[in-house]
């Protein structure tokens, strides 16, 4: 079992915040796999992103890779709020309460948003304790309507966790089993890059949830972060993270304790000496979810897995006809053979000329569009990214372990990016992730994705 702050993750598996995390049934099915340690919904806004036909994703031919289109979640902050209360108050089969974290994707461009995003995430937490404290028992807890409580699985996939749920049933506090994470780093969003390649930028943001944190210790927070390319980066978002840092009585801090956070609340509070305790280094951030997809990337139709822009004749004959000159030309596109050198004079004075134009590239907005996506450019995940995923956890774990603030020691990092096969999440785990998580995988596979990952069911190339 892995601990991030207040989070208990066992297995150490999760899901990326993608859309395949986007509704009620989807986080369900996600929450009820024995393989998931902890479910992380597709990132809500306040009100709900606008999303159109342009929003979608492409996977690639020749490798488990993806890219997407797609922005922020349609369904507002409200709805995952109201999905993630019926997951949580909705007992396993045995009788047993959900004890798998859940953890809240959200974003907002303005601190006054975030903040009161914030506070409903927090009411929902509060909600929760109010719900489980009312029950004479979880046996005898009776839930909101469900449709898909007959159904539901135990939680736990081990006899282990059976052990441990059944251990700490009399003192989880249910508010512990919620966190949030900060997206910073969506790469689609027209005329808003993402913030975390300019850490500055999100600082009025961080403050929000660094003054949640501190009003409640028990939050969990996080940051998905993209995939930084150069080591002033990393060095940057840890630097202004660090600035976050505070010391606190551990009373206070409750050392990540899921009983009530109310108990002990005060820095009088003393110890088995009389005397006051000592202070400890405490940061609002526990994680950092390295990487988000890699921003401006380009697919052709013919690169994907499904190509619907694909045309028989260009991929029966190697030539086509031009239909405006008649004339053979070589199909287009990265797998196209360069032309042979014509033996013509002409041909070859007519490429000589300073006069020719340069070779212009194909618009998307022609049809049908040669490109995978219809904006064509979009964000990279999956096997492709995993170099560059490896690398963002292995400098950050480094970079983190070094640091002479304790409370940096202690932040974690949950591995994203080409994890497509339990060798792939072993090389994360070797590059210093806590836990790994999925998208692109999820994706292609659905919830099967987590047995291959674990190695159970079948096995996708290294």
């Amino acid at each position: 079992m892995v601990k991030i702050h207040t989070l208990n993750i066992e297995p150490p598996v999760v899901n990326a915040s993608c859309a395949w995390a986007s509704d009620y049934e989807q986080l369900r099915e996600l929450y009820e796999s024995p393989y998931t340690g902890a479910v992380i919904t597709r990132t809500a806004t306040f009100n709900g992103f606008s999303e159109d036909s342009s929003n979608t994703v492409a996977f690639a031919r020749d490798s488990v890779t993806s890219l997407n289109s797609y922005g922020y979640s349609p369904h507002p902050l409200s709805k995952y709020l109201d999905w993630v209360y019926t997951l949580l108050t909705t007992p396993c089969l045995d009788g047993s309460p959900p004890t798998k974290p859940i953890v809240i994707s959200i974003t907002a461009s303005t601190p006054t948003v975030l903040a009161e995003m914030v506070e409903n995430i927090q009411g929902l937490r509060k909600k929760l304790r109010a719900t489980y404290s009312a029950a004479a028992s979880f046996g005898a807890f009776i839930p909101p309507s469900s449709p898909s409580r007959s159904n539901r699985q135990s939680a736990g996939a081990s006899s282990s966790t059976a052990t441990h749920t059944a251990t700490h049933t009399a003192t989880i506090d249910p508010a512990t089993l919620i966190g949030i994470e900060l997206n910073t780093s969506c790469p689609n969003i027209k005329d808003a890059p993402p913030p975390a390649y300019t850490f500055a930028f999100l600082l009025p943001l961080l403050d929000v949830l660094s003054a949640a944190f501190y009003s409640d210790p028990t939050l969990t927070i996080g940051l998905k972060l993209p995939p930084y390319l150069y080591s002033t980066r990393f060095a940057e978002a840890i630097r202004f993270v660090h600035t976050y840092t505070r010391e606190l009585r551990p009373s206070v801090f409750m050392n990540g304790s899921n009983s009530h956070p109310l108990a002990a609340a005060t820095t009088e509070q003393q110890d088995g000496t009389g005397q006051p305790q000592p202070l400890r280094s405490l940061n609002p951030f526990a994680y950092f979810a390295c990487t988000n997809t890699l921003g401006n990337c380009l697919l052709f139709a013919e690169q994907a897995f499904h190509d619907p822009c694909a045309d028989p004749s260009l991929a029966q004959d190697p030539t086509t006809t031009d239909m405006d000159t008649d004339d053979l030309v070589a199909p287009r596109g990265p797998y196209a053979h360069p032309p042979s050198p014509s033996p013509t004079p002409s041909s070859s004075s007519a490429s000589s000329t300073s006069s020719s134009p340069p070779p212009q590239p194909p618009s998307p907005s022609c049809a049908p569009s040669p490109f995978a996506l219809p904006p064509a450019l979009g964000g990279m995940g999956g096997e492709s990214i995993h170099p560059i995923a490896l690398g963002n956890v292995y400098t950050f774990a480094r970079m983190l372990a070094a640091h002479p603030d304790p409370a940096m020691r202690r932040v974690r990092v949950v591995g994203i990016g080409g994890v497509t096969s339990a060798a792939a999440a072993a090389r994360m785990r070797a590059a210093g992730a806590s836990v790994v998580g999925c998208a692109t995988l999820l994706g292609r596979e659905g919830v099967r994705a987590f047995e291959i990952i674990a190695g159970h069911h079948g096995h996708h190339h290294s």
